[in-house]
């Protein structure tokens, strides 16, 4: 018995060595040392919107494009109704013309061979800083310009003729932006855009959605003065952002808070932020409709292990120093499986819908909504096609 005791605990010591040094940097931070886990301001999980469409709704989307596109993140339409234009994981920009998708235009000047086709969207990761990751799109319905925040080369935009795009934006108050994510124009043609972290660049996304630290921002860039000023700061994994059908004020998303939060343009609460809704899960993309609803993308389901790992940051720093992949961690924390779910919000912040595929059998991820004639183009990061869901 003795001896057992001894073998159990000279393992039990091993196994501690091996964890605390992880010499195969298997532990999903083990590039970055010194790191936090931060808390998360969210109501009590029983207070989180339980809404579930039990009819899995989602299952009916025809998946278009089937391995024509990888990760098209965001759905966009030019003023003449022409498209879906959307970016890809290689960097591209591409233009469906109704028969074929052609090359439309791109963010990096530094594209060469590397950025060639891959097999999944994720298999960019290691290259998209150099051949460019284009996040959300949008049209200026006025002039025809397409603007793009692209993860790692800024806010941008090209003309009608596409080609390389024109960086406006790559930086505020000195510091540059590490994960430009998703952005709105209004109508005198200020753009509203997100910056999701300082520290963590795109490619280590899960990293950021671990740690949930909050050096993400809420920008405007004047396009007279051509300056780009901070709105809100210290916000945690800020994403999505659309404007109001009146454009008294914008909604932005925080994957990391479960929530929407209002950002007041116009009246006596201009310049002030709150909270719009708390959600199911966590947004990504928001889009109006012309009702002035608000489409959000989300990334899941929100979970009760990555709930407690909110509220408990040093159970969180703790198991992410153990020698376990970041996929792992990711699946843990999304449910155990990619799965789609939509949500749809009125004016006030009231959630109306919820749209999902919960078992991830057709629609597997979602990461914008773009209603379009009776239709939901939805988008997807992780996924090499488009999902069309038609509206009853």
């Amino acid at each position: 018995m003795a001896s057992a005791s001894v073998i159990a605990g000279f393992l039990f010591l091993l196994a501690a060595l091996y964890c605390g040094t992880d010499p195969f940097n298997h532990a999903p931070m083990a590039k970055f040392p010194g790191f936090e886990v931060y808390p998360m301001d969210l109501p009590p999980w029983s207070s989180l919107p339980a809404t579930r469409d039990t009819n899995n709704r989602l299952q009916k989307a025809e998946l278009r494009f089937v391995n024509q596109v990888q990760g098209p993140e965001s759905v966009a339409f030019d003023p003449l109704g022409r498209g879906p234009y959307t970016g890809v994981a290689d960097g591209r920009i591409l233009f469906w013309n109704g028969e074929s998708w052609s090359d439309f235009a791109y963010t990096s000047p530094n594209r060469s061979e590397i950025c060639s086709p891959k097999p999944s969207p994720l298999s960019y990761l290691e290259t998209e800083h150099i051949c460019g990751r284009p996040l959300g799109l949008r049209f200026d319905m006025k002039s025809g310009d397409l603007y793009i925040a692209d993860a790692y080369f800024g806010l941008l935009k090209v003309g009608s003729e596409g080609g390389l795009a024109t960086p406006l934006a790559t930086e505020a108050e000195g510091i540059p932006f590490k994960f430009t994510n998703d952005f709105d124009i209004d109508e005198d043609g200020s753009v509203y855009f997100t910056d999701s972290s300082s520290n963590f660049q795109r490619r280590n996304f899960m990293q950021l959605m671990f740690s949930a630290e909050p050096s993400g921002r809420l920008l405007k860039y004047n396009p007279i003065t051509k300056q780009t000023s901070v709105l809100l700061r210290n916000l945690q994994f800020p994403n999505g952002v659309s404007l109001s059908k009146d454009r008294s004020f914008l909604v932005f998303s925080e994957s990391s808070r479960a929530r929407l939060s209002r950002y007041w343009l116009k009246g006596e609460k201009a310049g002030t932020s709150e909270t719009f809704t708390f959600l199911p899960g966590a947004p990504d993309n928001v889009r109006s409709n012309e009702k002035g609803e608000f489409w959000v993308a989300l990334h899941c389901r929100a979970t009760i292990f990555q709930y407690t790992m909110s509220k408990y940051p040093l159970l969180s720093k703790f198991l992410l120093k153990l020698p376990v992949p970041a996929k792992y961690h990711f699946l843990l924390r999304i449910g155990g499986r990619l799965h789609g779910i939509i949500a749809r919000c009125n004016s006030e912040g009231k959630l109306i819908e919820v749209l999902e595929d919960s078992q991830g059998k057709v629609v597997k991820a979602a990461s914008e909504v773009e209603e379009k004639d009776g239709e939901l183009w939805i988008g997807s990061v992780l996924m090499p096609f488009i999902a069309v869901y038609k509206l009853q």
